[in-house]
């Protein structure tokens, strides 16, 4: 009876596979390809309606664009409004990687290596930041900085972008150290290496990608961070902001040039962290390391 059973059930599986074919070689639905290449183009088309229109002589408006010139990067690049906001936001970018990643790092391998009381507390409240509405973020560092008394400037905007970013890197670094085998450090102690050259000369090339890869996302949240650096700012305007202040009195050709050129950084980026990440796997590892520390030793 069991067999007959088990026939029956074999004998609808084939028969169903006369109608779905799971090969792994077998087309994909024509339905499929559609959906897919419907949700790319909701993506990605208004980037590439903006990078056309940013090259359109007739400027925001008109269609189809034509009369394509060069003249609004021209005047983006005569536009000191907007590059001192550029650099602005560069210099909070990067100084808020530094924070994260210094508090983050070894925030992270507290929580991989130390045994401390509230410690399952502590990894869900690390990601609280995150979770928060940065209406609310910049809120309160604003409320902390009058009452302490501090003026607002770039100096609070970096301090609020770091803080509410260390999350990024704690996650990050926390998620590599996962993934580590402790078998490499345990061999580089074995061979005579200290703690801090095991640390420095194992530990960190192995966090690598997730340390790169946190001090891009940060990096990029912060250029992109409106609603904290709204409520932190002093006399000086990021560049989100000077984009916002600008479309309160329309759209002009220079916000769509100086997105085409954030876009392209962007895209820069995003090559860099593949081609890192591939030679990072391509690398020799634990293996060509563990001669010079035992030399050094």
């Amino acid at each position: 009876m069991a067999f007959g059973t088990a026939g029956k059930a074999v004998g609808t599986v084939m028969t169903r596979r006369k109608h779905f074919d799971f090969r792994p070689e077998a087309r994909p639905p024509s339905w499929l390809a559609l959906y897919a290449s419907a949700i790319f183009a909701f993506l990605y088309l208004p980037i590439v309606v903006l990078v056309v229109y940013s090259f359109n002589g007739q400027g925001v408006g008109g269609f189809p664009p034509r009369d394509f010139t060069l003249n609004w990067y021209r005047l983006l690049f005569q536009d000191d409004a907007i590059w001192s906001s550029v650099l602005n936001s560069v210099v909070v970018a990067f100084a808020s990687v530094l924070i994260a990643l210094a508090l983050g790092i070894p925030a992270g391998l507290a929580l991989d290596r130390a045994t401390f009381p509230g410690k399952g507390i502590f990894r869900r409240l690390v990601l609280l930041p995150l979770v928060l509405p940065g209406i609310i973020t910049g809120l309160s560092l604003t409320m902390l900085f009058r009452v302490t008394d501090v003026k607002l400037s770039l100096m609070t905007v970096i301090l609020g972008h770091g803080t509410a970013l260390i999350s990024v890197a704690t996650t990050e670094v926390f998620a590599g150290l996962q993934k580590f085998d402790r078998a490499q450090e345990e061999a580089s102690l074995d061979l005579g290496a200290t703690y801090w050259q095991t640390f420095w000369r194992v530990t960190v090339p192995n966090l690598k990608l997730s340390i790169i890869g946190a001090a891009l996302l940060i990096f990029t949240l912060s250029m992109d961070e409106i609603a904290v650096s709204f409520f932190l700012i002093g006399r000086d305007n990021t560049l989100p902001l000077e984009i916002w202040g600008r479309l309160r009195r329309g759209i002009t050709p220079e916000i769509n040039a100086v997105s085409t050129i954030i876009f392209i950084f962007s895209l820069c980026a995003i090559f860099l962290w593949y081609r890192l990440s591939n030679r990072a796997q391509s690398a020799p590892g634990i293996a060509g390391a563990l001669p010079q520390i035992q030399t050094e030793a």
